[in-house]
């Protein structure tokens, strides 16, 4: 089980903070697509993505029992 944790925005729009992911394994790249196509998140592809509390990079890879922050861009004012 993957535990997807959202902030922001993404959290609004998911109507949750956290989503349980059973899937093996999975790229950041493709995370963010499934967390598209199941939830319609508007800011998904511009967010950070954080791996275990460390930022990770599009190819690389989550496995079970991994922790997963998606962090929307913010905007200041």
């Amino acid at each position: 089980m993957i535990e997807v944790l959202l902030f922001a925005q993404l959290q609004e729009e998911a109507g949750k903070d956290k989503i349980l992911l059973d899937i093996k394994e999975i790229t950041v790249k493709e995370i963010k697509q499934t967390l598209q196509t199941q939830f319609h998140l508007s800011q998904i592809e511009e967010s950070m993505v954080a791996v275990n509390e460390s930022y990770a990079l599009e190819g690389d890879v989550i496995q079970p029992g991994d922790i997963v922050a998606i962090i929307p861009p913010v905007s200041g004012g």
